[in-house]
Formats: C-alpha cells, structure tokens, sequence
C-alpha cells in the first residue's frame, strides 16, 4: 500500500435474510481500517440471487448499518450495476476470453440453457493475505467456469469483480470462508484488465463448541442481539475484540478509540468464540457509561419498538437505579415490571404475613418499630435514599435491623423481593413513603 493510496474498502451483505453478527464485524473492520486512513467505506447490497433476495431484507441492511452507528460514505445495489455487468460480459466474449455454452439445466435435463463460462488458462495464482500471507492456487481444477447464466443474469463472481473495480477498491476485507473465492476473481480481473486489490480475510466466529456461529442454530443475528436488549456501543466493542486485540489491558473502547487503534497486523488468524456472558458484561459496561437521560430515552425507544406500553412509574430516577442493576435494556424493563413494579399502579398492601415473614418479631413490635419509623421520617427535609437511611439506619442497628428494615420494606413494596427501603422511599417521595407505612402499621 503506498502511502499516496487512497483507501476504498466495502461490505456486501446479501438481502436473504436477517444480518449475521459476523457481517456486522466485517463491516466494523472495514469502516476501522477505511477511516483510520482517511479513505472511504461503502456498502454495496448483493442482491444478484433474484430467487432469494426479499425487499425487506434490503430495507432491514440500510436500518441495522444506521443502529450500528456504522453508516456507509456511500451505499449502491448490485442490480443498479447490470448494464455495465453485460456490457463488459459482452466484451470478454468478443475479445475471446468468454464464451457462451450450450448446456442441459441442471433442474431438468431436457431442457438446454446458455450460460457464459470464462476460458480459464489454467495458472498457479498467488495472493499476499495481509493477516495469512502469500496464498497459492492451482486454478487448473476450477477449469472453465461460469461467470454468467446468460448476458442478462452475472453470477455473484463477475458482478463483485466488476463492482469492485468500478468503484475502485483497493482493499477487500472479508471472512475467510471467501478466500476460495479469491482465485476465481482474480482470473476474472485479470481477464477484465483491473488492478488487483489487496485481500485480508478475517477468522470465523465460532460458537462455543467451536462451529460456525450459526443465525438459526445460536441466533447469531444483529436483529436477534437488538432486540435483547444490546445497546450498538457494547455490540461494536466486543466484535473488535472478536479476532483482534490491540494489546495492553483495555477492553472498553469507544468506535474512536477503535479507529485509532485498529490494525490489520494485528488480526488472529483463528478463529473467535462468542461468549454471551462476555457480551452481556461488555453491554452493562457501556450501559453504565451513558448519561441517565440518555439511558432512559434508550430504554423507552426499547419498549416502544417491541410494541410494549411504557410503564407510567418510568422515570428519570427510576431508570438510574435500572442502569446499574441491568446488563441489557431487556433486564432493565423486566426489573421495572418485577421489583420495581410496586412504584405504579401494581402496588398492593402487604398482609401480617409478609410485614412479619423476616422480621422475626412480634406484630406489637413491628408495629412499634414503624410507627418510630414514621417519627423519624417526618423529621427528614431532603428526601433521598443517603438521609433516609441516616434517620433511620442507627435505630435499626439498636433494635434489630431485620425487625426495623424488613415490615419497612414490605410496608412501602407489598412483595417479598424488593430494592431496599432506602431506595424506595427516594423512589416514592416522602408524602407515599410514610403513607404506606401508616398503612401497614394499622394493619399490624
């Protein structure tokens, strides 16, 4: 790569059906390597298989890219391509270097097809991988293969080539499950007469028994992963770090930290495991590094996209507590119609049982302790969960924290498994906090 080279890498997905999460790597590599050289990055829809290409899946790859945060400098469909794909078939043939070839459909026998099939001269080829090193084929056994159904209709081999050389790019980025690919487009290009770009194929990513990380087998899909809650930061995170480490101890990174420090040197040559466990801390790490409103405006766009109502006891004070409690948006909406749902309109009185169930102590008792409670309470100006608990967290201490804490507790949630009473009283305000507990103290 000389340094005058101006960087042109690209993704091409296939509008067949939901994005891979290791589609959404190569495109963060991609992007990295593309902006860290002041190149450019594109995305170019593959959409020659007209038998399996759905239009909402197109519509689906422009929507993921955007929510990655990884939006091309500029996007194409292959199709917009097919004149000029004819075009240069047709010249390959006049120049002899393609034919057509009369030949039985594969699906039926009885019927006869034209397909175009490049003249293969039968040559050693070799490619620098730039994370493999020198890569030797002996093409003689691809022999002279298809390049195209008919004019009309290029196979994914000639179109990619074609559009690869028009747009000129210089780096081809891709899994290694494409490196077979490579010597067929090179005998392409250079049948065509473009300049070879540089090739770079990065490892699988494997599931935890080391296969092939599959979308119908682990769910392995961007729309799977967003729609479990995962935020685009913590995805872009933990995909770099699948397959690539810039060293040092590190693992929380911004995508600008990744642009400055993505290398392509610096890519492993096996493959990654998925760890979900990993994932989910990598996603609570950067849900603990967005600003409360900003974790709160997420949370509710989450729900909302699920087609879920918003609970009405969402609140900017309540999503703080859910943002260091929640690993994924998915737990956090869970938390809030689970122990953080005593806050709406779900709330029900506790009965003797449950005011008595952890207290160990008698109902005159626990009644005592919360009509003190209340006392100390009312003595309390700022209301938030550090003075509550200093008004009431020494006569806890004296008498019993069990005793105090637990009818406490139960008296301002109504469930056995709650956030703790300090919480809660922030949570509810002063006015609802002591008005529960006069409740539960009559009760008692």
């Amino acid at each position: 790569m000389s340094e005058t080279e101006k960087i042109v890498t690209r993704i091409a997905p296939s509008p067949t059906g939901q994005m891979h999460i290791g589609t959404v790597r190569t495109a963060l590599f991609n992007y990295l390597f593309a902006k860290q050289h002041q190149g450019s990055y594109f995305v170019r829809i593959e959409d020659t298989d007209r038998d399996r290409n759905k239009e909402e899946w197109v519509d689906a790859i422009w929507e993921d890219f955007t929510w990655c945060n990884l939006p091309p400098d500029k996007k194409f469909r292959q199709s917009e391509h097919i004149e000029r794909h004819k075009e240069l078939l047709t010249s390959l043939i006049a120049s002899d270097k393609a034919y057509v070839s009369k030949e039985p459909k594969k699906d039926d026998p009885t019927q006869e097809v034209e397909v175009v099939r490049l003249k293969n001269p039968g040559t050693r080829v070799t490619f620098t991988d730039l994370i493999r090193g020198p890569v030797t084929f002996d093409t003689t056994d691809l022999g002279d293969f298809i390049i195209a159904r008919s004019i009309d209709d290029p196979l994914y081999h000639f179109a990619v080539v074609v559009d690869d050389g028009d747009a000129g790019v210089t780096h081809v980025l891709r899994a290694e499950e494409h490196i077979s690919n490579t010597p067929r487009q090179i005998l392409i290009l250079e049948a065509l007469g473009f300049t070879r770009p540089h090739y770079a194929h990065f490892p699988l990513i494997l599931a935890p028994d080391r296969s092939k990380l599959s979308k119908r087998k682990h769910g392995a899909s961007i729309e799977s992963y967003r729609t479990q809650g995962f935020i685009p930061e913590a995805i872009l995170n933990y995909l770099a770090l699948l397959g690539w480490n810039p060293g040092g101890e590190q693992e929380i990174f911004s995508l600008e930290e990744l642009t400055t420090l993505f290398s392509l040197e610096k890519v492993h040559k096996s493959g990654a495991i998925f760890d979900i466990e990993k994932f989910r801390w990598f996603n609570q790490q950067h849900i603990e590094r967005l600003q409360a409103q900003e974790f709160e405006s997420r949370l509710r766009s989450f729900i909302e996209s699920q087609g879920r109502a918003i609970p009405m006891h969402l609140t900017l004070a309540v999503a703080k507590e859910l943002q260091h409690r929640s690993a994924t948006l998915m737990e956090a909406e869970e938390h809030l119609h689970g122990e953080f749902s005593c806050l709406g309109s779900d709330f029900q009185h506790p009965s003797v049982e449950l005011l008595l169930k952890g207290a160990k102590v008698e109902a005159l008792e626990a009644k005592r302790h919360l009509e003190h409670s209340i006392k100390l309470l009312g003595a309390v100006t700022s209301f938030t969960k550090e003075t509550v608990k200093e008004s009431i967290y020494s006569y806890a201490t004296a008498q019993g924290r069990s005793a105090v804490l637990w009818p406490m507790r139960t008296a301002l949630s109504g469930m056995e498994k709650s956030p703790d009473p300090f919480t809660l009283s922030e949570l509810l305000g002063k006015d609802e906090t002591i008005s529960r507990i006069e409740v539960a103290s009559r009760v008692l």
